[in-house]
């Protein structure tokens, strides 16, 4: 395999094991670009419902992922020239994001806007296929997990501070099916590359997992 001129960190893992804050951390701490794969499905879903798109259209929707206009600067996220970054962030958006990201066609539509990110002098990356899949020679490759009732109360925390409302239990609900169709689609499924470092965070705080990925990069730098 060529190497690439510019490394990538690629965190990968089930729904909220932490892997968004965590790259944005690990980004801002090596002054990296960051890539929030899950966003651009997000970004989909968010557009197909306010075009109410047959969301079993394969072909439509990714077309729509093709025409996309879409722009991340200044840590949020524009559709169109409006500022959509709570939006993508709704359960319901979430949801048909997975349900869209299974779909093989949508998939080829935004490889190349994945691959676009990577610039100098560096990349992070989270998804549920940035390693296996996106970018398969990245320089650091880790499989991000909590359990699922762990990753249930991190979401409702997170959606409490944004006022908006949710239970446990639904949530709890939510994640077990997001885990089960993500790991049994078709086109890149959710898994553990074997070349992949796994890191459970279920009893880690922020703090302790960014330093560790941070250990890890310096660590796997030193031996090339």
């Amino acid at each position: 395999m060529k190497i690439h001129p510019v490394p990538v960190i690629a965190i990968d893992g089930p729904s909220a094991s932490g892997k968004g804050t965590i790259a944005q951390r690990v980004a801002n701490e090596l002054n990296y670009h960051y890539l929030d794969s899950g966003a651009l499905y997000r970004l989909v879903a968010l557009k197909a419902m306010q075009c109410h798109t047959d969301l079993t259209d394969q072909t439509t929707l990714a077309t729509m992922a093709t025409q996309l206009d879409v722009v991340f600067a200044a840590g949020t996220v524009r559709l169109e020239g409006t500022i959509v970054a709570d939006a993508i962030r709704t359960e319901q958006c979430g949801i048909l994001a997975s349900k869209i990201a299974a779909y093989p066609p949508v998939r080829d539509a935004l490889l190349s806007r994945q691959h676009a990110f990577r610039l100098p002098p560096g990349l992070v990356t989270d998804g549920r296929d940035m390693g296996s899949v996106v970018f398969p020679d990245a320089t650091l490759k880790i499989f991000l997990t909590a359990s699922a009732e762990v990753r249930a109360e991190r979401r409702y925390k997170q959606l409490k501070e944004k006022g908006i409302s949710a239970t446990i239990p639904d949530l709890l609900q939510d994640i077990q099916k997001r885990d089960a169709r993500d790991r049994n689609r078709s086109v890149a499924p959710l898994q553990q590359n074997s070349d992949a470092r796994i890191l459970d965070t279920t009893s880690l705080s922020v703090i302790q997992v960014l330093n560790k990925v941070i250990a890890w990069y310096t660590e796997v730098c030193a031996s090339k």
